[in-house]
């Protein structure tokens, strides 16, 4: 088990996504909004190694933002 735990893993959340002109993000500025394809009930997509693992709520524990995972992808 212990070569196990010392495998890493890149872990992604995505919250939505978007296209837009590369002029439209060199403009962007502090404090500007980017409108997703997603609302706020859409689970999110949680990605190890940039592939889909499973899909997950944002949760606040303790004063903090976390992510639950709501379903597995096999």
């Amino acid at each position: 088990m212990s070569i196990v735990e010392n495998i890493e893993v890149d872990i992604k959340v995505e919250l939505g996504a978007t296209m837009m002109p590369i002029h439209h993000v060199l403009r962007l500025g502090r404090g500007a909004v980017i409108e997703l394809d997603a609302t706020e009930d859409d689970p999110m997509k949680i990605f190890g190694n940039d592939k889909q693992i499973a899909e997950g709520e944002i949760r606040i524990d303790e004063g903090r933002l976390a992510i639950e995972v709501t379903k597995k992808i096999t």
